[in-house]
Order: C-alpha cells, then structure tokens, then sequence
C-alpha cells in the first residue's frame, strides 16, 4: 500500500537528543538576530548535533555549546545527517 519512507528535513526544534543535521537555512528577517546567529556560526551548510531540549535547547556546533531560545530554534531548519 504505502512504501517505506523517511524524513530527511525538519525543523532543528524536530531533532531529537544526539541527533546531527546540517543546517539548510534560517527563516529570520531581524537583522539584529541574523546576525548574532552568524557571529555564533550557524550558518547554512554547518553540522550540528542536538544536546539537549529541556530546560533551554542546547546544540554543539564545532567546538561549540550553544545554548538557544526555542524562538530561534523554530526558525533554523536542518537536513537529518544519518551517517
């Protein structure tokens, strides 16, 4: 009936704990938080991996924690790096 599928893109809000994507692109038209996004490198085509969700959403990004607002998170999306 249906055939196996997979999801390959998201929302970063989406992953889950210890979950990787690639970010694709941000949907952000403040200038002010585009920026701040750049200046902590996440940027479209950066690997990122999901650290935790609760009580803040904390992902790495290279070397990096970062610690980001849920507002920010819902406006990142990322391609599932499953490897």
């Amino acid at each position: 009936m249906f055939s196996k599928f997979r999801v390959t893109g998201s929302s970063l809000e989406l992953l889950k704990k210890g979950e990787r994507g690639i970010i694709k692109f941000c949907n952000i038209k403040d200038e002010k938080s585009l920026q701040e996004m750049i200046s902590m490198g996440i940027i479209p085509g950066t690997s990122i991996t999901v650290e935790q969700h609760f009580p803040c959403f904390v992902i790495t990004v290279g070397e990096r924690r970062l610690t980001l607002t849920r507002e920010l998170v819902q406006k990142i999306y990322v391609r599932i790096d499953d490897e």
